[in-house]
């Protein structure tokens, strides 16, 4: 299996040392990922959105050309032909102010786009391989509060807003709340129990 994996955090996959001011749990969690699925034999396709220097806003020319089924840059391009070679996506990315950042915002706007990934009239997917879509978080909400204060909006952009409105069925949803908060000890033993 193919899985393409797309990460957003301003540190990059690379943070994955204990290096202060420049460490994120997710990115750890996204070098696990990447070990699990291959020992599994899938080839893994990393997305870096911030290494990459994605550039998230749609400008004016972008939504001419998104308009008419091109894509927005070469970029972009590379992107959806690797999203079409997908057998999984996996989106990694931290949820603040209880959406997903701008990166992943900005992918989904300029990447995920009509003529080029799903059918402009019918809405339909163009990804023929209908990949399961995983979406690993990490956020510093409370899990309940998240989903019966807040509603889950990531969840309802993502898989009502998104994939479901173009018909891919298949989605999960791994959420790390308080990650901040948990000891050195909790962390290990998160990410010894955590399997995609």
């Amino acid at each position: 299996m193919k899985t393409v994996l797309i990460f957003d955090h301003p540190y990059t996959a690379t943070a994955s040392q204990n290096v202060p001011h420049n460490r994120s749990f997710l990115a750890v969690l996204c070098q696990q990922v990447m070990a699990q699925l291959t020992q599994a034999g899938d080839t893994v396709d990393l997305i870096d959105l911030h290494a990459d220097g994605f550039n998230p806003v749609m400008s004016a020319a972008d939504l001419t050309n998104w308009r008419r089924g091109r894509p927005v840059d070469d970029q972009v391009a590379d992107y959806q032909q690797r999203l079409l070679a997908a057998d999984r996506i996996i989106f990694m990315f931290p949820i603040w102010w209880e959406v997903m950042p701008a990166m992943t915002k900005g992918f989904l706007d300029r990447v995920y786009a009509k003529g080029q990934l799903y059918q402009a009239d019918s809405m339909r997917t163009k990804l023929t391989k209908h990949p399961r879509i995983d979406v690993i978080t990490t956020m510093s909400t409370p899990g309940w509060v998240y989903r019966w204060v807040f509603g889950a909006p990531v969840i309802k952009s993502l898989f009502r807003g998104t994939f479901l409105k173009t018909r891919l069925w298949q989605f999960k949803w791994h959420n790390i709340a308080q990650v901040e908060k948990q000891s050195l000890a909790q962390r290990e033993q998160l990410l010894r129990r955590f399997k995609i």
